[in-house]
């Protein structure tokens, strides 16, 4: 815990001062343009990743990048994303999954979750891909989990399309998805391609999106 407290002195004495107007500006408002959901894994830094400060992402993390369907009975992720469509109008959402995610690996390979049943549970959100995963034959354990990794990935875009908000949003054309994998040891990104819904180097392809725009509209 030192090192928290330290790394929290540091950053009053050296980093805060550098920002101190940023965070004036912040104080009484924000205003995001990007909505970003990421696995919970500490590997995996939104803001590192995409050399954001504080103020340009709303983030959601959780186990496996989820965003349960929309339902009767909406919980913590469906009340942010509401929140930061409706209420902050951000212009991008992008769901975020990794390589050599545990969550994911524990449904590639059907790992006993029996001592985890909140995790098990949580999980089932991700059925969809695991059902797809499981119809295909894959070169290697690692090969399936990749695989797994990328599904689930389209799955939840998927599913944050059944939420009120975010439907109207594309319907008017306010709002684009973005589907990434993060290569934890590369670095690289790969992203969906709405058009092919094929995943493509982001570096390569800088202006791929999941929702590809039909006439000025995001589909």
């Amino acid at each position: 815990m030192q090192d928290l407290i330290d790394g929290f002195l540091k950053f009053q004495r050296e980093e805060f001062p550098k920002r101190s107007e940023l965070f004036k500006r912040l104080a009484t408002r924000q205003n995001p343009r990007t909505l970003f959901i990421a696995c919970s894994d500490s590997r995996v830094v939104p803001e590192l990743l995409t050399q954001r400060e504080p103020g340009d992402l709303f983030v959601i993390r959780n186990a496996g990048n989820v965003v349960p369907s929309y339902g009767t009975q909406p919980g913590g992720v469906s009340a942010s994303v509401e929140y930061a469509v409706a209420g902050l109008g951000v212009a991008d959402v992008v769901i975020c999954g990794h390589s050599d995610c545990g969550a994911m690996t524990a449904i590639a390979t059907c790992q006993c979750l029996d001592h985890m049943p909140a995790v098990a549970g949580w999980l089932r959100h991700c059925d969809a891909a695991k059902s797809i995963n499981e119809a295909r034959e894959h070169a290697s354990p690692r090969a399936r989990v990749d695989s797994m990794v990328r599904e689930n990935v389209i799955a939840q875009l998927a599913n944050i399309k059944t939420h009120p908000s975010v439907a109207l949003a594309l319907e008017q054309g306010r709002l684009q998805l973005h589907g990434w994998v993060y290569d934890i040891e590369t670095g690289s990104i790969a992203a969906l391609d709405g058009t092919t819904n094929h995943f493509v180097a982001l570096a390569d392809h800088p202006h791929v999106c999941a929702t590809p725009t039909r006439h000025g509209i995001a589909a």
